[in-house]
Formats: structure tokens, sequence, C-alpha cells
């Protein structure tokens, strides 16, 4: 025997929109935050290796955003 149980999906879809515009909220507050502490570190490497052939600062921010943000929604 199987239940089934009817929920609105407009509900279920709203609230799905919502968190994902909080996700993206986060996300880019965090990249913004990360992106000076990025270039120092990036600056860094590049005096100490002197070479460009790195990634640059702002794939260094966006990678911790992608890293941290997930974080925060698990807990």
């Amino acid at each position: 025997m199987t239940m089934n149980i009817n929920v609105p999906t407009e509900r279920h879809a709203r609230s799905r929109d919502d968190s994902r515009w909080e996700f993206n909220l986060y996300f880019t507050l965090i990249f913004l935050f990360a992106v000076p502490f990025a270039t120092v570190d990036w600056l860094k490497h590049v005096k100490r290796r002197r070479t460009l052939n790195l990634r640059g600062p702002l794939a260094r921010a966006w990678a911790e955003a992608d890293r941290i943000t997930p974080v925060i929604f698990s807990a």
C-alpha cells in the first residue's frame, strides 16, 4: 500500500527560490570579503615564485566563497 501526499508545489518552489537567493547573497558577500585577502596572497606567491602563471586573485576568492558558503548552509 502506497501513501500519496499532495503538497502544493508552489510553496516548495518559493522556499527553494528563497534559499537560492539567500545562498547567492552569502556567496557574494564572502566573495567580496575574500578578494583583498586573495589579492595579497596572490602577490606573495608571484613575488616568491617570480611567475604570473598562477591562479589570479579573483579565481582564488571565488574558490574560497565556493568552499565556505555550502558549509554555512549545511549547518
